[in-house]
């Protein structure tokens, strides 16, 4: 009896704990399950916003574009475009009519006649606009609003006429029809022209850059006339679209003036030079006062001086002295120095000519009677200096052959190539890299894997 009491215990706790263990995953899905349909509500509830908020959006768009609409469409260009052309359709409409009734008057067969008459002047306006679109020459617009003159004109007389013999009204109002008649016929044309007209200008001003070329040009022809009509040449000469005009401007210029920046003159490089050594001799006055030239003035005004007894550097001493102050003065150098030698029996003294010379001295002479070559007085000016002739790269690369033949591979460095052909560092890197190529090349395969 006691081990089927623990049986029956046991399997009470087995169901007691199945049903707990139930519980529990019922309660568990009911949990997932209220937690999904909250998840799902909330979804739709953010979905619901959403549409709310895109739909709102939308409106406020749509809203904002037609506000955008009325804008553009109430613009001054737009107002001018369509009204211009409403009264051009009220135009037409108001002046067909006589027409057909003047000459249906005279006979039915003439029907044609005002169509024609109004077509041919709405037609040739509507060339005017063509010849504008594609740029045609000028006499071809001029040719087509002639046509358009002739057509509204004689359209206009048939108007007013028939306004003259309307039956009923008094001449007064007669002639007032016919006068209107006439106006409003010839208003079309007139209107439809001015538009045309103003769409080309306007047209025409909104490229500024483009608009500011066309005026340098013509700037620049009217001051270079010479050099823009030789540059012209140049570009007819050429094949059609091989050389443009600046091409040919730059070239003009160089032949015309000989100086290949555009703007420069023989005579601005002449000022630039003079300019550049007053500049240069300002500074040196900063650096090394000269002495007051009231002594220089002094100087010149006197007698020969009569020296000191002459030593070895004495005749050096004084040229130095002589060539400064004139450096200073701005003037160039006397043209000698030429110190009287003395018996050596005698201790007079030699004179010192200090009057300048009418003629120029250039500057690498020798002063007569001098033993050593007169130096210049203060820096040449760039205008007066003579060009060292720049050599090629192949004259570089001969030179530096001949130079470096007899070198070793460890000698062959830049320094050691600037230092022989005199060039610059980045010059002898080429070199020295063309260099060694040439003997890598020369040695062979064999020696190079060697």
């Amino acid at each position: 009896m006691s081990v089927y009491a623990e049986e029956r215990r046991a399997d009470r706790a087995a169901d007691a704990e199945q049903r707990r263990i139930d519980a529990t995953a019922a309660e568990t899905r009911r949990v997932e399950r209220e937690k999904a349909a909250d998840e799902r509500a909330a979804r739709l509830n953010q979905q619901r916003q959403e549409d709310r908020t895109r739909a709102r959006a939308e409106r406020v768009r749509v809203r904002a574009e037609r506000r955008s609409a009325r804008g553009e469409a109430l613009t001054p260009g737009n107002v001018y475009r369509k009204g211009t052309l409403a009264l051009v359709t009220a135009s037409a409409l108001g002046s067909l009519p006589a027409q057909v009734l003047h000459f249906v008057g005279i006979s039915p067969m003439l029907l044609p006649l005002p169509l024609a008459i109004e077509g041919a002047a709405w037609v040739m306006a509507a060339g005017v606009a063509y010849a504008d679109e594609r740029h045609l020459p000028g006499w071809v617009r001029w040719f087509l609003r002639l046509l358009v003159l002739a057509a509204a004109g004689f359209a206009a007389s048939i108007n007013y006429t028939y306004g003259l013999h309307l039956p009923g009204p008094s001449d007064t109002d007669q002639q007032a029809a016919g006068i209107g008649l006439a106006a409003v016929t010839l208003l079309g044309p007139v209107l439809f022209e001015i538009r045309q007209w103003v769409t080309t200008l306007s047209a025409d001003t909104n490229s500024p850059e483009e608009r500011a070329r066309r005026r340098h040009d013509r700037l620049r022809r009217r001051q270079h006339r010479g050099i823009a009509q030789l540059a012209d040449r140049f570009v007819s000469a050429a094949p059609f679209g091989q050389l443009d005009f600046e091409t040919a401007f730059a070239h003009a210029w160089e032949i015309e003036t000989g100086t290949d920046t555009p703007g420069m003159t023989p005579r601005l490089h002449e000022r630039a030079a003079r300019s550049a050594a007053a500049l240069s001799h300002a500074q040196r006055a900063v650096i090394d006062p000269a002495p007051p030239r009231r002594r220089i003035g002094n100087l010149f005004r006197r007698r020969p001086v009569d020296l000191p007894t002459p030593t070895p550097n004495h005749y050096e001493s004084a040229e130095k002295y002589v060539n400064r102050s004139t450096a200073d003065l701005g003037v160039s150098a006397p043209a000698s120095i030429t110190p009287a030698p003395a018996p050596v029996a005698l201790p007079a003294a030699p004179v010192v000519s200090l009057v300048k010379s009418t003629g120029r001295a250039p500057v690498g002479t020798v002063a007569a009677g001098s033993s050593r070559p007169r130096r210049a007085t203060g820096r040449v000016p760039e205008a007066a200096r003579s060009r060292r002739p720049v050599r090629t790269a192949d004259e570089l690369l001969t030179e530096a052959r001949a130079a470096t033949a007899d070198w070793s591979d460890r000698e062959l460095t830049a320094e050691g190539i600037r230092k022989a052909v005199h060039t610059s560092p980045a010059k002898a890197r080429v070199l020295r890299d063309t260099l060694r190529a040439e003997r890598e090349q020369a040695a062979g395969p064999g020696e190079a894997a060697a």
